[in-house]
């Protein structure tokens, strides 16, 4: 397994994993599928580019097949520059078990306490996703609140934890 920044380069790559999680995990993201799928390559390229204050961690298999990824995109404004947040965590069905999860957040972690002046990194969850929610504490995330209603897909609500880590 190869885990490394993702570059402009891998944004085809990037979009079809990214239209495969939206597609098979909707309620684990704030986007859906229908409105990413209609993205123009250089709208992905665009999202993909690493910069010091975001970047995207791809896990790649031996046959160079995108199959995880993680972002990290630090806050911009002047009082809020010590966050930064984890956002897109995914790993494709085939690969998930493998501890993929783990190496792509200990990765964007390493990354992130490089960044002068970051203080903490931020998440939600799903609520009922108690494999993820699982991966982060064992990272050390803290749940400090739950969001009820968080986000609606097809009339259903799902509630989400926001969970966070000082670094």
């Amino acid at each position: 397994m190869n885990i490394r920044i993702l570059q402009e380069c891998d944004a085809q790559l990037y979009q079809k994993v990214r239209l495969q999680a939206l597609k098979l995990n909707p309620e684990a993201f704030g986007s859906t599928y229908e409105r990413e799928a209609g993205f123009s390559l250089e709208t992905v390229k665009e999202r993909v580019k690493p910069t010091g204050d975001k970047y995207m961690v791809g896990a790649f298999d031996d046959g160079e097949s995108l199959v995880g990824m993680v972002t990290f995109v630090r806050e911009s404004n002047l009082k809020t520059r010590h966050k930064g947040n984890v956002f897109g965590m995914y790993i494709a069905p085939g690969n998930r078990g493998q501890g993929l999860g783990k190496s792509l957040m200990k990765e964007l972690i390493r990354r992130a306490q490089e960044c002068d002046g970051l203080e903490q990194l931020n998440l939600t969850v799903v609520s009922t996703n108690v494999s993820a929610k699982k991966l982060y504490k064992s990272l050390g995330f803290e749940v400090y609140v739950t969001e009820r209603h968080a986000l609606k897909y097809k009339g259903h609500y799902y509630d989400e934890d926001l969970m966070a880590l000082m670094i």
